[in-house]
């Protein structure tokens, strides 16, 4: 029955940051900011059939496994899951929690051993940040979401985000009745600073922009318009640049990306006059490193701003093949138009392959695929159906990109042992 108040003691933590425990009925009961072992009062806020959620009430008995978590926000706040979990900790409950994705989801049971690289740094991690406005008392603050609710909670700093980012906050002022409804602030390799507004209306607001800093608008539309300053910033990754408009994505942390660009290399280290296919290439962040080793490269991507910086970051190449589209609409119909492939490298959003392009990846057949996931629960279902068409896994690495979330980047390496017809 949702908010009454039960006692219960918590068993293991479950994929995506909450604790599983078990109801006086025997319902499991899913709780965050609570550890293993750990008995609470929490209060019911959701109550199915076979399972409900919680919130934690009062914790009673302490796991030695909790620590004082450093940010006053934590608890309230939905951006971080872990902070009261020890770094080392962190490292290894992610490396349990992908294991355990691929034996349910997957039916992996003799996949290979999951090695971790964690982050250099556990917090001030994140070049970018996303904010929402919400009015306090006549003025507009910037704040995150709350923990499992829509509900804006206002913030002064975020631990995850430098200091030149913090110094920034507490200057934006938003006039009440703004049409902004979401903030990003970006931080470049050169310490160069990005404000980017979204908002409902197609032209940007009427804005007194006096910081050192650049801005642009999103329109509903996906325009971006550039109301002061540089119109792109700079990351720079194991000696290359990258430009990168307001509306591209990339990654956020950009000592863990140069690990996995590193992970990718290794594969073919040595190797020349590769056939590769690269699906997801974004502004062509992997493309960079994988085009020295090329005979051609193909890449696919559906987002038209992150196809524009792709031409200007990979121009000294003429190996290289970009489709601006989805997966899905573009692989199936070039299949008989390209060489066949000796590694295919994917990079897809948390959804993971749609059916249609993991279709058109099987029929293309590549000796060898590595595949790059932000979600666990997505890649098993999508490893187990390469599995079923001919795919041995061979490489588990998972990438702790985004310290003190649930969030954790795994990059698969799977290679062709036969090929399967439907």
């Amino acid at each position: 029955m949702e908010n009454e108040i039960q006692t219960v003691r918590f068993e293991k933590l479950v994929f995506g940051g909450d604790c599983l425990g078990r109801l006086p009925d025997g319902r499991a009961v899913f709780v965050p900011f609570v550890l293993p072992g750990e008995s609470a009062e929490i209060e019911i806020t959701e109550s199915k059939e076979r399972f409900a959620r919680g919130r934690l009430a009062r914790l009673l008995d302490e796991s030695p496994d909790r620590v004082q978590a450093p940010c006053p926000y934590f608890g309230g706040c939905g951006g971080c899951h872990y902070q009261h979990l020890d770094y080392a900790q962190q490292l290894e409950l992610k490396k349990d929690l992908v294991f355990d994705q691929l034996r349910r989801i997957g039916k992996f049971t003799n996949s290979p051993q999951i090695e971790i690289t964690g982050s250099p740094i556990p917090f001030g991690y994140r070049n970018q940040a996303q904010f929402h406005p919400i009015d306090v008392v006549g003025t507009l603050k910037l704040g995150f979401k709350k923990a499992a609710s829509n509900e804006v909670l206002p913030i002064s700093q975020c631990l995850l985000i430098p200091e030149e980012l913090n110094e920034l906050l507490p200057l934006l002022e938003l006039e009440s009745g703004s049409e902004i409804n979401r903030l990003a602030m970006r931080i470049d390799s050169d310490g160069e600073l990005m404000l980017i507004f979204e908002g409902n209306s197609e032209e940007p607001p009427e804005m007194n922009i006096e910081l050192p800093v650049s801005s642009a608008y999103l329109s509903p539309d996906g325009r971006s318009l550039n109301m002061s300053g540089n119109d792109a910033l700079v990351y720079t990754l194991l000696g290359n640049e990258f430009l990168v408009s307001p509306e591209s994505f990339f990654q956020v942390n950009l000592s863990v990306a140069e690990e996995m660009i590193r992970g990718v290399l290794s594969l073919i280290e040595g190797q020349k006059n590769l056939e590769i296919l690269e699906l997801y290439s974004g502004v062509g962040l992997f493309t960079r490193f994988l085009a020295p080793h090329a005979n051609q490269l193909t890449a696919i991507e559906s987002s038209h701003s992150a196809c524009f910086d792709f031409v200007g970051n990979l121009d000294e190449f003429d190996n290289i093949s970009l489709y601006e589209g989805t997966v899905e609409e573009i692989l199936p119909g070039i299949i008989d138009q390209i060489k066949p492939i000796d590694l295919a490298v994917l990079d897809p959003p948390r959804a993971g392959l749609n059916a249609r392009a993991r279709q058109a990846l099987t029929d293309l057949a590549p000796s060898q695929i590595v595949y790059i996931s932000c979600d666990p629960s997505t890649l098993a279902r999508d490893l187990k159906h390469l599995a079923q068409a001919g795919y041995e896994l061979h490489t588990l690495h998972a990438f702790d990109m985004f310290p003190q979330t649930a969030h954790v980047e795994t990059m698969t390496v799977l290679r062709r042992t036969q090929r399967v017809t439907s």
